[in-house]
């Protein structure tokens, strides 16, 4: 079963009753098999029970990595660009109410093209990535929408040896599609040609 990523060879890596799970033997991403994806419309309803809101102080200390790294690092004059950001675009409502200028897209609740075709000093996808079903083309997207020097700030729950799989919460969401490991992020690095890549925890900063 090849990876959605890179094209390698994938081995069969876990079973449980929700769906088999591969393992890249190139860049280490898991994934599932292409038919045991998750449709749209299953998509849309589960994100579609996510309740987060800028009053929920526990959602707020759980985004606050991307939020202070804008901060910190971005003028409000800088073009950004909210990339997946779901039914409750708390983090674009919380940098825009501050004067940021941030626009956004999401393919089922925001499906503005318009905003996929400018270019972004930074870009942010706050528990976006493991919902690609094809993160490659979706990497060359963000790639190609940075501007030099740009920065694109991603969280997600990297895999780790340590991790029990079978176990682990984060696959439990049936939304989840692709998991990484730092060699799948080293992966994208190089073969998108990024200046760098950091890794601070669950926050990726990839910089063009």
């Amino acid at each position: 079963m090849d990876c959605p990523l890179c094209h390698s060879p994938g081995q069969l890596f876990h079973r449980d009753k929700l769906r088999s799970y591969y393992r890249c033997t190139q860049c280490l991403g898991i994934y599932p098999p292409p038919h045991e994806l998750p449709q749209a419309h299953e998509e849309r309803n589960r994100y579609l029970q996510h309740q987060n809101t800028d009053q929920d102080a526990g959602y707020l200390h759980f985004v606050s990595p991307i939020l202070e790294t804008v901060r910190k690092h971005h003028a409000f004059t800088e073009a950004g660009l909210d990339f997946g950001s779901g039914p409750n675009p708390v983090i674009w409502e919380l940098l825009t109410r501050e004067g940021y200028r941030l626009n956004l897209y999401d393919p089922f609740f925001n499906p503005d093209n318009n905003a996929l075709t400018s270019k972004y000093s930074y870009l942010i996808c706050c528990e976006v990535i493991e919902h690609f079903h094809q993160p490659l083309k979706e990497f060359t997207l963000l790639y190609n929408m940075l501007q030099p020097g740009g920065r694109l700030y991603c969280m997600t729950d990297l895999y780790t040896e340590t991790i029990p799989f079978a176990q682990w919460y984060y696959k439990n969401d049936f939304t989840h599609v692709f998991f990484y490991h730092q060699k799948t992020i080293q992966w994208i690095r190089q073969q998108l040609a990024f200046s760098l890549v950091q890794i601070d925890h669950r926050l990726i900063t990839f910089t063009r």
